[in-house]
């Protein structure tokens, strides 16, 4: 077991000093003096550290993307020790453009390997196109027999690189991926990568107005990347939708208009935007391609998990939003969307995933994942297989 003591609470809404007591994976106790005979745990002292819940990144390529570019361009897969220096304890996996040289398969087993080293993992079944490429052969029963599938994406709409699905097809696909949640009890959400086209959130604006479809099982990720796409989703999450901002980008793409994350946090709360509704997500391992108003690629670059909490960070630094909103991005709301029920927050009987941070400067001091200490005073004391 670990006591960890003295810590000041976000559990991410304030609860003050308070000792957590883990074990077996799990919060035992989330209780002020814990006390505990020092030769059945160890203690850590957390006096003058914030204790936030352990970070859920919602939509990361994890065995690697891209590919605009040809075989070479082909990014990375995602390495343990880029999660933990970024304090994510949790992440979705997604593939991207190329379901071809990268597998449902190949992306289950890279989820079981980075859960045998120490994160939880999930995933999203099929790619960029419709139809969607499962393991099972419909998305119903990947996510109704496989543990591990919770949802279906990232589908491309709104972009030059998209399988340009009708609206038929598309509202299917939702469709049927809410059916594979209801059975299965998950989440059974579709994840929408929208792109610079002119069509924006159509699509899902349509299957709200035209069916019977809740917009809870829609997530568009993305919607900071222009101006008018940004306004977009604040209308579209007034109405009940929720919305995703993407933390990786590169100088060109801010240039051009994408809204910083910490900027497009705070103006979507002072429009009203329901801060539940709203997550942050990193597309770490994904290409980030530039690409000419013909749609020729003029360059490509890296997502990285570890911006996800930049942007928090940014948000609350620079733009002047609450701490304990600004989690919830990273938290308790993809946790609850998600509908991953032992993450999210920290509270007795729930998963022991929990970051400790410096609270003048937010920076990560300790990573525990289910229990176990991943990085300690800012010292990494686990690494992945083959780091």
């Amino acid at each position: 077991m670990l006591l960890i003591k003295n810590a000041e609470i976000l559990a991410p809404e304030p609860l003050g000093t308070q000792d957590l007591l883990l074990g077996g994976g799990r919060i035992l106790h989330l209780e002020a003096d814990i006390q505990v005979p020092g030769k059945y745990c160890r203690s850590l002292d957390a006096k003058g550290l914030l204790a936030v819940p352990g970070f859920i990144d919602g939509h990361v390529h994890m065995m690697g993307g891209g590919g605009e570019s040809g075989f070479a361009s082909r990014t990375p897969s995602l390495k343990l020790t880029d999660a933990i220096l970024g304090g994510i304890t949790t992440v979705v996996g997604c593939l991207g453009t190329d379901g071809h040289t990268r597998s449902m398969q190949g992306l289950l087993a890279k989820a079981k390997g980075l859960e045998e080293e120490g994160l939880s993992t999930y995933l999203y079944s099929g790619s960029y196109g419709i139809p969607m490429k499962t393991m099972l052969g419909s998305i119903e029963e990947d996510i109704l027999f496989l543990d591990k599938v919770i949802g279906a994406g990232e589908v491309a709409v709104s972009d030059h690189r998209s399988s340009q699905p009708g609206f038929e097809a598309f509202a299917h696909l939702v469709a049927t991926t809410r059916r594979g949640g209801m059975l299965s009890g998950k989440a059974g959400l579709v994840n929408v990568h929208l792109g610079d086209g002119k069509r924006g959130l159509d699509m899902l604006r349509r299957i709200l107005e035209e069916t019977e479809i809740p917009a809870t099982q829609m997530l568009p990720t993305h919607i900071n990347r222009n101006p008018q796409l940004f306004e977009e989703g604040i209308a579209y999450a007034k109405a009940g939708g929720f919305v995703d901002f993407t933390t990786s980008t590169v100088q060109a793409f801010l240039d051009e208009g994408e809204v910083p994350c910490g900027e497009a946090l705070r103006r979507m709360l002072e429009a009203g935007v329901d801060p539940g509704h709203i997550t942050f997500t990193s597309d770490g391992q994904g290409s980030l391609p530039e690409f000419d108003a013909q749609g020729q690629l003029r360059g490509i670059s890296v997502g990285r998990v570890t911006t996800l909490f930049n942007a928090v960070r940014e948000a609350v630094q620079k733009e002047g939003v609450p701490l304990a909103t600004a989690l919830r991005t990273i938290t308790s709301n993809p946790a609850r969307i998600l509908k991953l029920k032992q993450k999210g927050r920290l509270a007795q009987g729930l998963d022991a995933d929990l970051v400790l941070l410096e609270p003048d400067t937010l920076r990560i001091h300790t990573v525990i994942a289910k229990g176990r200490v991943m990085m300690e005073a800012g010292e990494l004391k686990v690494k992945g297989t083959f780091e």
